[in-house]
């Protein structure tokens, strides 16, 4: 299995049967799983709003329509915690034994 993936991380999918299929098909599901594979994504994300940031690029239209500087820092911020928290599950060791020290 690849390192991109975490089996025991409990509740990591989500899926769905859509009771209202689109037009000419009789059926549509949806499936959203979320794992660690998505930590490459976050962080091509944070590198290229970093690069963007860093220029000023289009952040006087947000500031315009009255947005503030800080929320960006804050953003930037909160992306780069969460590829540190999917890099933490990554990481992390499973106990193989089932003991439950706590």
């Amino acid at each position: 299995m690849s390192d991109d993936f975490v089996t025991w991380i409990p509740n990591n999918i989500k899926s769905s049967i859509i009771t209202v299929p689109p037009e000419d098909t009789p059926m549509s599901g949806t499936f959203v799983a979320n794992n660690t594979a998505l930590k490459s994504v976050f962080q091509r994300i944070s590198a290229q709003f970093a690069k963007m940031y860093k220029r000023k690029a289009f952040l006087h239209w947000y500031k315009g329509e009255g947005m503030d500087e800080m929320e960006f820092q804050e953003a930037d911020k909160n992306m780069r915690d969460l590829v540190t928290e999917y890099q933490d599950k990554q990481d992390a060791v499973v106990d193989e034994d089932g003991d439950d020290d706590d």
